[in-house]
């Protein structure tokens, strides 16, 4: 029997879900007067159990690393060098925030961290979804941070409600669940609107509502309600939605795990496999193309099937791992586009395996980003 939950939220059910991020900000974890809190981590560790024991995967974006450090050199924040401190104060508290993790599961936890650069430039892209779908397939729990230790100014992802975002479309996520310390979106801000209203859907992200959220929330963390907007109108596009809900609510945390949500859902603006092909179609091209056999054609046409290397006859251009580039059957009319997709390997990789069956890349190449030239999932037929 479902108990109710003292919250301003109506209740409404969870998007359908089997892959998930959860971001969980510094406000959630940092305790009084520095370092790392159990308090609310042990209520979001239950729920990401509870789904994972229902064979759901999760991966948890977790700030938090700089709040544990402070605990250890309080007196490391000094005028004059804030980024070299916040960065120190990142190495010190990595392995704490790592390890409170840890102890609420049974399953190894995984540190991932990246930053900006990794996630533009598109072979660092394809390594780090690569690394973070081999973890999930492992059964470890990945949690994720900005590699503050390494970030400058102008290559900080400047909050993780957006590097939540980005992971989410990185690992293909159905939703996005964002733990905050209010209870969701609000008309205006209700720690000082008394008259401010719970928005509990959002259709689309308008200017209106965006104009709902204000500026920086808590002291412990980076973003306020205007960055986590930010975060569900970036997932939004690429057909993620998002949930937003107090993460300091023992109540409202129970209720997440049993499908029951009182917070803010906001939808997206299409399907996530829409927002995947309209990409795929739409994606600039670079110079040059993969050559396939009929067989391979046929099996891109009729089976819906991945590009694999004994199908492949040749590559032209000069293109790399990560390049959007076209698919081609050579005809007696001439060369026929079939398809486009993000290659896994380079030009000069794919003219030395052709042919092989795919257990024989490692032994041609030295290496392997694994068995398909190019996975179904970032491949669209023309």
């Amino acid at each position: 029997m479902n108990q109710s939950v003292p919250s301003p939220f109506t209740e409404q059910a969870v998007p359908q879900w089997k892959r998930a991020v959860l971001k969980v900000g510094s406000s959630l974890l940092a305790a009084d007067g520095g370092g790392l809190s159990p308090r609310h981590a042990l209520g979001l560790a239950q729920f990401v159990s509870a789904n994972v024991l229902a064979g759901r995967e999760v991966v948890i974006v977790s700030s938090g690393a700089v709040a544990a450090g402070r605990a250890i050199v309080p007196r490391a924040l000094e005028a004059g060098a804030a980024m070299a401190a916040r960065q120190a104060l990142a190495a010190l508290g990595q392995a704490q925030l790592i390890g409170l993790w840890q102890r609420f599961f049974e399953r190894p936890v995984a540190q991932v961290l990246l930053t900006h650069d990794d996630l533009r430039n598109r072979r660092r892209y394809l390594n780090a979804r690569a690394t973070l779908n081999e973890l999930l397939r492992l059964g470890a729990l990945p949690v994720v941070n900005e590699n503050d230790t390494v970030s400058v100014d102008e290559l900080k992802l400047g909050d993780n409600d957006n590097l939540a975002a980005t992971v989410a479309a990185l690992i293909d996520a159905d939703v996005l669940f964002i733990a905050t310390d209010i209870d969701g979106l609000y008309s205006a801000d209700p720690r000082r609107d008394p008259q401010a209203r719970p928005i509990h859907d959002v259709p689309e992200l308008t200017v209106e509502v965006l104009a709902m959220a204000g500026g920086a929330g808590s002291g412990a963390g980076t973003g306020g309600m205007h960055t986590k907007l930010e975060a569900a109108a970036k997932a939004g596009r690429v057909g993620i939605e998002t949930c937003l809900f107090n993460g300091r609510s023992a109540e409202v945390v129970r209720a997440l795990s049993q499908g029951r949500l009182f917070g803010t859902r906001i939808h997206a603006a299409q399907t996530r496999v829409a927002a995947r092909k309209y990409w795929l179609r739409h994606a600039p091209l670079e110079p040059g193309a993969i050559l396939v056999d009929s067989g391979a054609a046929d099996a891109l046409r009729g089976k819906g099937a991945s590009l694999l290397p004994g199908g492949v006859v040749g590559a032209e251009g000069d293109f790399r791992r990560g390049d959007m580039i076209e698919i081609r059957q050579r005809t007696e009319a001439g060369e026929v586009c079939l398809a486009r997709g993000v290659s896994q390997y380079s030009a000069s990789d794919i003219r030395r395996v052709a042919g092989r069956h795919s257990r024989d890349i490692e032994s041609v190449l030295g290496y392997n980003y694994g068995g398909n030239v190019i996975h179904r999932d970032d491949l669209v037929l023309l």
